[in-house]
């Protein structure tokens, strides 16, 4: 059995997509302007004299947050002066929240096994908001830095979590489960390697041979996670140990490697008996480490006090109510009305679901293929049409946006012209290799596929009278495959299927061949 239980809480910074910075009227670049200190003014560089100005749509896209993450809305919040030095920081302070946050406790649900649809809840702690502060440039070869203002006052949302996060998959897919939420809600682009979204993990590790955690181990007979201990002991921070923070992690896969490195780093420590020491910690990508920065500061050290020039701020109910009125679809909720209204499978709607752009362009697909069928341009039924249309746009699109470095936006393919591919397929008029041969020049050139087909001669044989020629000639070649087939040889009209489709060139509707034949054989 395991003898450490890991306790990990995330704190994810995220830029919002505003139009204007926090508390000025200067453009929110989001920090990536080609040139520096253009996006600046007296009140972000922190002049004499000037005074902040909330903007009021950075607060409401926080608390849309909060109530896409089941948080409670705070009925009052406040702003507080963070007080520390640093270059970046012209105010000597940052403008941040402390006692009274926008949102309180909420959560969400992570799936952590695919097969089973298992899922996980992660505690969210608070939601807050503050300003970002500016960025150091450091000249290479030069005895001096440079400060680039562009970024300081551009609004940032802090979202703590409880310590209910075990693994680095578990991290990793908490933070990919945010920026699909925040997609959505059309907030942020949440882009890891832009700088959108920034997280920091803090591990430290429970080790369950303390006497009470050790007997319910004992009574359980299994190892135990942090939710056992939660649901025994209620608060249990008694039990951690001594933490470590890494700083910086600036893609998924680098969140997932560094917090599994770190839990392998402090059992060792424990394992010789030492003591984990509470610091700063960065990832090495190089050598694919954690490395020691710095001791941490502690909460205190920063001498919070409530912001003077901005009054508490007091939401009333009928405006919380709006909001949550006004929330659009989110990931969990579509992927449900994907599985039970269109009958996909789970791998299908969690890879389209995964884009709200790509499911916007899956729903259009199927609203095309609607209208074919209504208009009796397409005969198949609807469920099979729609099935097919999500196996190619999980499989077959998929793999050329992933080729190419593009997303759905980047698309030529029209859904009428997709949907109308589709109905080729359903209806029998192609087969598979000759559909993924059109969706390839499709996705190319934005083609219309009757077009390609038809140049392409691409149309499969349905008509039962040329289908019937091919077969009796086929059937006369082939007499010893016809006698094994009538001795029960199933494998013979595999083979003879095989011969019809040589002969006509591969164009021979399979479907129909299998059974022609099974008529023609007895």
């Amino acid at each position: 059995m395991n003898k450490y239980v890991p306790v990990i809480g995330m704190e994810i910074h995220v830029e919002l997509k505003t139009k204007s910075k926090m508390f000025c009227s200067c453009k929110n670049g989001l920090g990536v302007e080609t040139e520096p200190n253009v996006n600046i003014c007296p009140v972000c560089t922190a002049q004499p004299g000037t005074l902040p100005v909330v903007n009021a749509e950075a607060i409401k896209f926080v608390q849309m947050a909060g109530l896409a993450l089941n948080c409670q809305i705070a009925e009052i919040s406040k702003f507080d002066r963070k007080n520390y030095f640093y270059p970046d920081i012209p105010k000597g302070y940052q403008i941040s929240q402390y006692d009274q946050p926008l949102c309180g406790l909420g959560h969400i649900d992570i799936i952590i096994n695919d097969q089973e649809a298992i899922t996980k809840k992660i505690g969210i702690t608070r939601i807050h908001m503050e300003e970002d502060t500016g960025k150091l440039v450091h000249p290479k070869g030069a005895d001096h830095s440079l400060i680039d203002f562009n970024r300081a006052g551009v609004p940032l949302m802090e979202l703590v979590t409880e310590p209910d996060i075990e693994t680095g998959k578990e991290a990793r897919l908490f933070c990919q489960k945010l920026q699909q939420i925040f997609r959505y809600l059309k907030i942020s682009e949440a882009d890891m390697e832009k700088g959108h979204m920034r997280c920091e993990v803090n591990i430290s590790l429970m080790d369950t041979n303390e006497p009470r955690i050790f007997q319910m181990k004992k009574d359980l007979g299994r190892d135990i996670t942090i939710s056992d201990i939660r649901a025994k002991f209620g608060d249990i921070r008694e039990f951690f140990g001594t933490k470590a923070e890494i700083k910086n992690l600036n893609s998924f896969r680098v969140v997932e490697r560094a917090v599994d490195y770190e839990i392998i780093r402090q059992s060792e420590i424990l394992e010789k008996g030492e003591k984990v020491v509470q610091e700063t910690m960065g990832w090495d990508e190089a050598r694919g480490i954690t490395v020691s920065q710095r001791k941490k500061e502690s909460a205190h050290d920063y001498r919070y006090f409530p912001e003077p020039d901005i009054p508490p701020m007091r939401f009333a109910t009928e405006y919380v109510e709006n909001l949550r009125r006004h929330l659009p679809e989110l990931p969990d909720a579509k992927a449900k009305r994907f599985v039970e209204g269109y009958g996909l499978s789970r791998e299908n709607v969690e890879v389209i679901v995964s884009d709200k752009s790509l499911a916007e362009y899956f729903e259009q697909v199927v609203s095309e293929i609607n209208e074919k069928m209504q208009c009796q341009e397409v005969i198949a039924d609807k469920e099979k049409c729609t099935k097919l249309a999500a196996n190619y746009m999980v499989s077959e699109l998929q793999k050329h946006l992933v080729k190419n470095s593009q997303t759905i936006a980047d698309v030529k393919i029209s859904a009428e012209n997709y949907a109308e591919l589709i109905g080729f397929v359903a209806d029998g008029k192609i087969n598979s290799s000759a559909a993924q041969a059109v969706l390839e020049e499709m996705y190319a050139t934005g083609g219309d596929p009757s077009q390609i087909i038809e140049a392409r001669g691409l149309l499969q044989v349905s008509d039962e009278g040329v289908l019937e020629t091919v077969m009796d000639e086929v059937l006369t070649k082939n007499q010893k495959s016809v006698e094994d087939f009538k001795a029960g040889k199933q494998n013979a009209l595999q083979f003879l299927m095989g011969q019809v489709m040589k002969e006509s060139k591969g164009k021979a509707n399979p479907a129909m061949v299998v059974e022609m034949l099974k008529i023609k054989l007895g």
